[in-house]
């Protein structure tokens, strides 16, 4: 696995790399001293694991997470065990202690090994970027935070200048625009109704037509929605209908 070290600490990266070296499934492709390095490492090298501290200077490690459009594995690395509830609340593959210890992170590997799930190419993105289904995002609302797949969201609702993510029981609001998230998604996949949703084309039970020519969806989950006429035409040429 493509594997990025990010640690403020100098000391504590060459350790989890000599560490680190003794397992050949793991491939080294860079390190990071901060949120900032690591955006940019993590944009030019696309690694499918990142051992990540949380307690760094400016930005913590969740901080990063929450400013990437789509996330890595991750495991945690710090020395504050405080935030190991946390971080198992965000679906992390593991949580390590510092100092490292030696079979502990033995464990961590087997479950990486375990866990780990073919990572989408970057060809099989549009020339635009998009995101993929089986792409992961992290969402934070107040102090709970989760790691998503895009597969699993099944409705993106505008509340000014937020958007509130549906997927299983939850519902967390964050800080961006429903304009600047469908920019982000193939309407193949996530189809923008009208101006309040975005809805994931397979949580749609059925359609049925509406009022002055628009049409009306209702979801899996027995929730039902207005197409507006203006996206109604471009729906039914997307779904043939």
């Amino acid at each position: 696995m493509r594997t990025l070290i990010i640690d403020d600490e100098r000391l504590a990266r060459k350790e989890l790399t000599n560490l680190l070296g003794n397992y050949p499934e793991i491939e080294i492709v860079g390190e990071a001293a901060n949120a900032e390095e690591a955006r940019k490492e993590i944009d030019e090298k696309d690694p499918d694991l990142i051992f990540l501290d949380i307690q760094m200077p400016g930005e913590t490690g969740f901080d990063l997470l929450e400013s990437l459009e789509a996330v890595p594995q991750v495991v945690f690395v710090t020395a504050y065990d405080e935030y190991a509830i946390k971080a198992f609340q965000v679906n992390a593959l593991d949580y390590l202690l510092k100092p490292i210890d030696d079979e502990r992170l033995e464990e961590t590997i087997k479950k990486i090994v375990k866990t780990e799930k073919p990572k989408p190419k970057l060809e099989t993105e549009s020339e635009e970027g998009l995101l993929g289904m089986d792409d992961q995002i992290f969402l934070k609302d107040g102090d709970k935070c989760w790691f998503v797949s895009l597969k699993d969201i099944r409705l993106f609702e505008s509340e000014g200048n937020y958007v509130r993510v549906f997927f299983d029981n939850n519902k967390p609001l964050i800080l961006k625009s429903l304009n600047n998230l469908e920019k982000r998604l193939d309407e193949k996949e996530f189809f923008r109704i009208n101006r309040k949703f975005i809805v994931n084309l397979k949580e749609i039970d059925h359609i049925e037509p509406w009022f002055n020519g628009g049409l009306q969806v209702k979801l899996k989950t027995g929730k039902t929605l207005e197409v507006s006429r203006r996206q109604a035409a471009k729906f039914k040429d997307l779904l043939s209908l």
